[in-house]
């Protein structure tokens, strides 16, 4: 019996007999308001955690699947993270699933216990989206036979289905379109998130230009913030030689990267600087911006995550690419040729 089948059998009686306590104790454990020694209660808690027994509240009244779906999401406050959101939460109801965000911008215990309920109201699927909980929180997901759908995250795990984006492409064409507008000195503005898909964007990008040989300047100033890419332009362009053409990994420094270097060192975009960014959020394109940028397929990601947990698919090793569009704005010189 493989681990997540073993995992379901569990019983309250199993629980009972590994703590030396009555089925009756277990049941008085996992009810709130029952009566119960803390004494009994410890001794049930630890047995459940040696087992891995997670109570279900559904089954009691219920002998079919929750239609819960929990969204384990990271930096949920960012545009780009809301309009995934958005567009999974609004896909999922209208299948008639019921959604549950965990927010993991909190400490780990915090987000182990939100995981945990999922476990114990039996949550069909979990769609966790890049960033925190580890690898281990989703492994528990899995071995309690939930379905798991993982969207850009770089630790793939068997039994679980991925996707993401080709970040590559994108760091091979925002190399095309600045060389193209004749920029001469390159840079890329990134964060100190340190994630698979920036780091992909970033390297790719660089790789390209060195081949090239155009000069490369990468530039993190923190975390993944428009305060980051203002703080990015001071530093840039308060030294000599600063990049004429300048690749932001996300949308958000880019804003940030473009108020910078307009309002505080006087350039213009697209005249003296160029920049591309990545994500195409709302205020991309607001007319303070008009940035070209590229476009996550946000509703096809999400039409295919509802598909896998609606079919109940089988998980794949293989993780499904979707490819970002290019969105042409105001932000970068016409081709020079």
């Amino acid at each position: 019996m493989r681990e997540h089948e073993r995992r379901l059998f569990i019983s309250a009686r199993m629980v009972a007999e590994r703590a030396g306590v009555s089925r009756s104790a277990v049941s008085r454990t996992f009810t709130d308001g029952a009566s119960v020694s803390e004494e009994t209660r410890r001794k049930v808690l630890e047995a459940a955690r040696a087992l891995g027994y997670h109570v279900n509240h559904l089954a009691r009244g219920l002998r079919e699947r929750s239609n819960i779906v929990c969204l384990v999401v990271a930096d949920i406050a960012t545009p780009i993270r809301a309009k995934l959101i958005d567009e999974l939460t609004r896909k999922l109801q209208a299948a008639g699933k019921i959604t549950m965000v965990i927010n993991t911008e909190t400490d780990t215990d915090s987000v182990s216990a939100a995981l945990g309920m999922t476990l114990n109201y039996r949550a069909d699927a979990t769609v966790v989206l890049s960033g925190t909980p580890s690898a281990s929180l989703i492994e528990t997901c899995l071995a309690n036979g939930q379905q798991v759908v993982l969207i850009n995250r770089d630790d793939p795990l068997s039994g679980g289905h991925n996707l993401g984006v080709d970040n590559g492409f994108a760091g091979r064409e925002a190399f095309f379109l600045l060389k193209r507008a004749g920029c001469r000195r390159l840079g890329v503005v990134t964060s100190t998130a340190r994630t698979a898909s920036l780091l992909e964007r970033e390297h790719v990008f660089t790789e390209a230009a060195e081949a090239a040989g155009i000069p490369v300047s990468v530039i993190a100033a923190g975390p993944t913030s428009y305060a980051s890419g203002l703080e990015a332009a001071r530093r840039v362009f308060g030294r000599s030689e600063a990049p004429d053409g300048v690749f932001c990994v996300t949308d958000l420094l880019a804003l940030g990267f473009m108020d910078g270097a307009r309002d505080e060192f006087g350039l213009d975009i697209p005249r003296d600087l160029c920049v591309v960014g990545f994500d195409d959020i709302a205020q991309s394109d607001w007319r303070a911006y008009r940035l070209t940028t590229f476009s996550q397929p946000l509703t096809e990601m999400a039409e295919h995550v509802v598909a896998l947990i609606a079919q109940s698919a089988l998980a794949s090793d293989e993780r499904r690419v979707f490819e970002p569009m290019p969105v042409w704005r105001n932000s970068v010189r016409p081709s020079t040729r």
